[in-house]
């Protein structure tokens, strides 16, 4: 085996983010709005779960030694999705990136050879969030987190464009990693808030910097989807299919759906080795990247067992065990 093996889906809890916004009117209509999409019976779940994992999320030796069961070198560690806060205003937004970035950074400057780092942007300002991809990478982080959608904006909103050009000039990460589905209380059972939500809320993101052109605008962005992606690259046919038969779905990018799932990167963490195997079909070999979404119990524990499921020809194995993220970080 050669070169280091390279998850690019892994998180830290930040509590300092936490105890900043703690008390706000804005934070508590939040939750509620959360508590009601995920129902009672995910709340009584998630709470235990992320108290057991605290450790993990927090302590870099702790994770340095579950990284080491796991046969994995090297992290790229992104926030908690629960630290977006797309709620805050202005102020409050300003305070929770810098505090994201920074400690974030902290907790990856103690294993720096192992561990690099993202930050947080405030969707919800995009103004603001050109500073704050800045602010990141000034911290020495890989780029930023981002969610499928803020309040009232799409990823395909024109507000939007200086932040892509400033993450294509700087060659910055952005780690697409949904948080919340807009479709509510109809998913308040069984986990489908996550379990469904999830997936659509990556498909529909994409869809929307797919079909508005902002990846013939940014050519050069350096985008990674968590979950594989969501449904999008296993039924990409219908948006091809679309954008060749409709007027209107045709209208604002310049080339077939299908081509641009080849301009962007999706990690491995689909669940299912034969939709892994299609997802590289699809994409390429050279377009996945290992994904663990550590230490949460909807991702996997053996990332690279699920990776060996999948019976890849080596080097494809290979790319997407840690080669490609390798090239990833190695450009940035």
């Amino acid at each position: 085996m050669t070169g280091p093996t390279v998850d690019v889906h892994a998180h830290v809890l930040l509590p300092e983010v936490e105890a900043l916004v703690a008390g706000l009117p804005a934070l508590a209509e939040a939750k509620a709005l959360d508590a009601r999409r995920g129902g009672p019976a995910s709340l009584a779940v998630n709470g235990p779960m992320i108290r057991e994992r605290i450790p993990r999320l927090t302590d870099v030796s702790v994770r340095l030694a579950a990284m080491d069961a796991q046969g994995v070198d090297i992290q790229l560690v992104s926030p908690s999705p629960s630290h977006y806060h797309y709620w805050a205003d202005e102020e409050t937004a300003e305070k929770v990136y810098r505090l994201a970035n920074e400690a974030t950074a902290a907790h990856c400057a103690q294993a720096p050879d192992r561990l690099r780092g993202l930050g947080l942007v405030p969707l919800q300002h995009p103004e603001q969030a050109v500073r704050a991809l800045a602010h990141a990478l000034e911290q020495g982080l890989a780029g930023v987190e981002i969610s499928s959608h803020a309040p009232g904006r799409e990823l395909s909103d024109p507000a939007y464009a200086p932040l892509w050009a400033l993450a294509e000039t700087t060659g910055a990460l952005l780690f697409l990693h949904p948080f919340g589905c807009t479709l509510d209380e109809r998913l308040d059972q069984w986990y489908l808030s996550n379990v469904v939500g999830q997936p659509t809320e990556n498909a529909v993101a994409l869809s929307h910097l797919i079909f508005s052109g902002v990846l013939d605008r940014h050519p050069g962005l350096r985008l990674i989807a968590a979950h594989g992606g969501g449904y999008l690259p296993t039924h990409i046919g219908r948006s091809d299919h679309a954008w060749s038969a409709r007027p209107d779905a045709g209208a604002g990018c310049a080339h077939l759906p299908s081509s641009y799932l080849k301009r962007i990167w999706f990690d491995s963490l689909v669940h299912d080795p034969h939709v892994l195997r299609e997802l590289i079909r699809v994409v390429g070999a050279d377009r996945v990247v290992l994904g663990s979404d550590f230490p949460f119990d909807m991702g996997t524990e053996d990332p690279v067992g699920a990776l060996r499921a999948a019976r890849l020809p080596d080097p494809d194995f290979h790319a997407v065990r840690g080669g490609n993220a390798a090239a990833l970080l190695r450009k940035d």
